[in-house]
């Protein structure tokens, strides 16, 4: 077993449901897959230092200790590949 550290910008966009309540939603996506969350902090919406998009210039960040198997990292990102809630992803090893 191995320790990660997953952040996600998750994109609230027309979600009708706080940031809490989709920081937890998404706890569950990561364990369905097999991971252990050990925690899940909301960092809060921040602005983005350079905007792709008018439409999009800030998103709620998010941030996970996930620990399991080598392919984990791999099974949390297909997983959230199609997921329209999260926009950016990345997973380090801790």
């Amino acid at each position: 077993m191995a320790n990660y550290k997953a952040t996600f910008i998750l994109d609230t966009r027309g979600r009708e449901e706080s940031a809490d309540e989709l920081v937890d939603s998404l706890k569950g996506e990561i364990e369905s897959v097999g991971a252990s969350v050990s925690s899940a902090e909301n960092f809060a919406r921040q602005d983005f230092a350079r905007a792709a998009d008018i439409r999009y210039e800030s998103g709620v960040y998010a941030q996970y200790q996930i620990s399991g198997d080598a392919d984990v990292p791999s099974k949390v990102l297909e997983k959230l590949r199609l997921n329209k809630l999260v926009s950016h992803k990345m997973i380090q090893k801790v």
